[in-house]
């Protein structure tokens, strides 16, 4: 089954914040455009650890973003690159970024629902 991104259902639009969010099988994908200085820790906290619960696995399309794992490392993610990030992670942006991440429907639905009502 293919969708074309703009027919993802929109998950979360908030000004240049925009998510759209699909459960296909046993995975989920979401493609997120998120714009320089974004803070997700906020978005983040009520979630166990007050990280994100979900794995992904992806790539960035355009930007960066960086990512601080649950023991303390962080790394940089940018446009070309794809990626695993283990559950138990936050993020933030200098610059605007766009990717696309598929994860377990599980974690990932948790997330997406916190996310909205915070957001919300």
């Amino acid at each position: 089954m293919a969708t074309p991104v703009h027919m993802i259902p929109l998950e979360i639009s908030q000004g240049d914040l925009e998510t759209r969010y699909v459960e296909m099988g046993d995975m989920a994908i979401r493609h997120a455009k998120v714009p320089a200085g974004t803070d997700l820790t906020p978005v983040l906290q009520g979630l166990p650890a007050d990280r994100c619960p979900s794995p992904h696995w992806g790539i960035v399309l355009e930007g960066s973003i960086r990512l601080q794992h649950a023991d303390g490392s962080e790394e940089t993610a940018r446009a070309g690159e794809v990626y695993h990030w283990p559950a138990g992670h936050t993020a933030r942006t200098d610059e605007a970024v766009v990717f696309l991440e598929v994860g377990p429907v599980g974690p990932m639905r948790e997330f997406s629902e916190h996310a909205k009502k915070v957001l919300g």
